[in-house]
Formats: C-alpha cells, structure tokens, sequence
C-alpha cells in the first residue's frame, strides 16, 4: 500500500513539476510579446514580438513625420525639414514600456492570460523630440524676410513743389504664433504639413488725414516767376503775383516760417544804407508807409505785406520783403497762421 501512495505522490510531483516546466517555458516564449490591449501612440501593437511592434510604429508614426513642414507667404516659402529639425520619435522605449506592462504578475497569470485571450488595458503615450532651436532659426528667418517697418507720411518742398510721401502699412511675423504652428506641425501624424505664415500689419505713426492736418496753410513763394502759391492741407488753392527783393537785397531763399503777424503794422526802418535818413526810425501806419495793410514776418526783417505800388508787382522792386496787392495780403492774412511753412525759391 505505501509503495502505491508513494507511486501516486510521486507522479503527481511529477506532473506538477512537467506543468510547471510547461508554463515556465511557454512564459518565457512570450518575453518579447506584447500583450493583446495594449497601444502606443493609438497604435495597437497588442500580440507583436517586440521586433513586429517597432516595425509597426515606425511606420504609423516616423514615417508620417518624415515630411518637411512648409511655411507660406504670398509666395515665399519657409521649409523646415525632419533632419534639420531632428524628429524623433520614443519607439525603443515605447515598446520596452509595452513589454513591461505585458508582464505585469506571476508567470503563472501571464500564461492564462495568454491561454485565455485576456488583455491588458493600457494605452500609452509617444514622445516626439525635436530641435527647438531649428524652430527657432526659421521663425527669425522668416521675421528677416517679411518683416517691414511702417513709412509715415511725409512731406517735402525742395524745388517749391509739395512733394507728399504716402504712408504705408508695415508688415510683422506674430513670432510666437509661428513657433506654435511649427511645434504642433512637428509632432502631427495626421495634420497638415503646410501653413500660412501668421502676420499683422503695423500702423503708420504719422498717416496722409494726419500729415495734412499738420500743415493745415503752407506758401511757396517762387521768385523767378513772382508768385506766392497757398497751399492748404497740402493741396494748391491759390496763386498771387508778388514783387521780390531786387539785385542786391534780394529776398532770402530756403525754408522758413511765419513768425509774427501784424495788421496794419508799424515799420522799423532797418539800419541799411539803403533807408537813408530814415533808418533806425519807426514809421506808424499811414502814407509815408510802404508796408500796407498787413504783415507776416518770416526771417530777419524780411516778410510778406501789402504795398500800393502795384505796378512793381511781377518785378524785383522790393528790399528783401515779399510784396502783394492790398485786397491779396488781406485774404491771405486770414488764411495763414504763425508757424506756417514758407519755402522761397
């Protein structure tokens, strides 16, 4: 009886031990099998051999990645290409952490597990790497090319012509946009690898409303052809015949302003040879005085006013001031103000 017992126990020992050798060595063949249930990245890689899922996920995830992204404006174009912004993609460690999560307990549930079709439910994360500062270069690449400062309106009035300069709009990279644009795009497997280069104009300070609201009178005064031109808000008005300083106290030339404006002012004779015995004196308004009805002076006792001596008007007649009938100082006193632009040529 004791040799049968023992018989029994020891074949029972034995199957335990095949069993156990079974399970073991049927465990073992699945150390590089990934567990059915499991994705990286959204990729089922569940039943590969760890060889099968790296395979798998290079081609679901680098491959889509090996594509330049493009940056577009108005036909230029900014590329920024998978080995110049290093793209990686975690797969070796994406499928050692699958493995890892296959073998999660005893060998002996792995292998029902495994028997039984059980999954794993686990759903893992890749991690795509790149250069930031490859990113970097081509948003400052693309601020170089496209970037442009705003133009102020201006204006110019060599040659005693209004020359006005428009304003323009500038142009500017919204940087931080396009880096995110970029890093999005990099790390995508399924979204466009082309954008548009996101931009925003930049006001002029200075605008063409704001320029004319500067200069709201401007005269030109031409001294080849005696004529004072009125410009207002930049545009010509109207054109009056003047007399200008005759052969040695001619008129002066530049750029100049009205500085002080009279009506029916006082003359301060100038100390010049010129005035005889009247220099130095200060002649009230009247008939022993030449300057008529109003005065705008613009530089060193040179100015505009009213003469009656109309018939020097068209000549060089007066001794350095710029001459007008009576009725036309009087209508441009109204309409010009101390500070306003008086370019003589």
């Amino acid at each position: 009886m004791r040799s049968k017992s023992f018989i029994a126990v020891t074949a029972f020992i034995v199957v335990l031990l095949v069993g156990a050798v079974g399970v073991y060595a049927y465990d073992s063949n699945r150390e590089d099998l990934i567990s059915e249930g499991i994705t990286v990245g959204g990729v089922d890689v569940g039943g590969l051999r760890a060889d099968e899922a790296r395979q798998k996920l290079r081609a679901a995830l680098l491959n889509p990645l090996d594509r330049p992204v493009v940056a577009r404006f108005k036909g230029k174009r900014f590329v920024l290409t998978p080995k110049q912004a290093r793209i990686g993609v975690n797969v070796d460690a994406s499928v050692q952490e699958a493995l890892r999560r296959s073998r999660e307990g005893g060998f002996i549930s792995r292998t029902v597990r495994g028997l039984t079709g059980g999954e794993v439910a686990a759903s893992m994360d890749v991690r795509v790497t790149y250069d930031r500062d490859a990113v970097a270069r081509l948003v400052a690449k693309a601020r170089k090319k496209l970037d442009r400062a705003p133009v102020d309106a201006d204006v110019s009035f060599d040659g005693g012509i209004v020359t006005k300069q428009p304003s323009a709009p500038g142009l500017k990279v919204n940087a931080g946009q396009l880096e995110r644009k970029l890093e999005r795009r990099l790390v995508s497997t399924t979204a466009k690898r082309r954008i548009k280069v996101p931009t925003h104009k930049v006001k002029p300070k200075v605008t063409e409303k704001e320029l004319a609201q500067k200069y709201p009178s401007v005269v030109i005064v031409n001294r080849g052809a005696f004529q004072l031109q009125l410009y207002k808000e930049l545009e010509p008005v109207k054109t009056y015949r003047v007399a200008v300083g005759q052969a040695g106290l001619e008129t002066p030339q530049g750029l100049y302003t009205i500085q002080d404006k009279q009506v029916n002012p006082y003359w301060h004779v100038p100390q010049s040879d010129w005035a005889g015995s009247l220099a130095g004196q200060v002649i009230p308004p009247g008939p022993t005085n030449p300057i008529k009805a109003r005065w705008m002076g613009i530089y060193n006792g040179a100015g505009i006013h009213g003469t009656d001596a109309i018939g020097s008007l068209g000549t060089a007649a007066s001794h350095g001031c710029i001459r007008m009938a009576i009725p036309d100082v009087e209508e441009l006193y109204d309409q010009v103000d101390v500070g306003t632009p008086v370019y003589i040529l």
